[in-house]
């Protein structure tokens, strides 16, 4: 299998992390790309014609993408259990929030770094920081008994979002008002897959 990666990407990174986790990483080649929306790469738009990634390409032939589907892929595949039936429409919305969380942030860096500067809309990043803000705090407030309970699918995504905040919005500080949720990250930011996969 091949993997269109750009280690920058929280979403790579949670595909990163599951690989790591399930013991699927030795299977996988890791095919690095440089792209953006504006200027997709080559083997990206190849493997997705969204041009996003992560993307895996198969040994089949054919690829499949966005990081849910992948993981769910892998999981399967490793007969792992990062999908609980206890609880699974819980675990489930938790990775929702988490990937809604690196979207925005995402876009965030996307408006800073792709539009000129004279074209910048504060206010639209504003929101979207509002947004991660809210669903940090959601985290914090309503699903820490899930990020304390067994090893899933969610713990990875918010690992995931969480160090990707603190990659490209460290300024903004997430950890000030939510310290259940900063206590449990500095703990998980510690397993040796989250060092492996540490951004630059």
């Amino acid at each position: 299998m091949k993997l269109i990666y750009n280690p920058a990407s929280p979403f790579v990174r949670k595909v990163w992390l599951t690989l790591i986790e399930t013991g699927k990483i030795d299977e996988v080649e890791l095919v690095k790309v440089v792209t953006t929306a504006v200027d997709t790469a080559e083997d990206a738009k190849a493997a997705n014609p969204l041009g996003k990634i992560p993307s895996l390409v198969l040994d089949e032939g054919y690829a499949i993408y966005d990081s849910r589907v992948i993981c769910r892929y892998l999981n399967d595949g490793a007969k792992a259990e990062l999908y609980p039936n206890a609880d699974l429409w819980r675990v489930l919305t938790l990775e929702a929030t988490a990937d809604g969380i690196m979207e925005a942030a995402v876009l965030m860096v996307y408006e800073g770094r792709i539009r000129p500067e004279d074209m910048v809309y504060a206010p639209w990043v504003d929101a979207q920081w509002e947004k991660v803000s809210r669903a940090v705090a959601q985290i914090n407030d309503s699903f820490m008994d899930l990020l304390n309970g067994p090893f899933c699918i969610a713990q990875i995504a918010v690992g995931a979002a969480l160090g990707y905040l603190d990659f490209r919005h460290d300024d903004r500080n997430w950890r000030r008002d939510n310290p259940a949720l900063a206590e449990w990250y500095a703990d998980f930011a510690q397993r040796p897959s989250m060092q492996t996969t540490r951004p630059d």
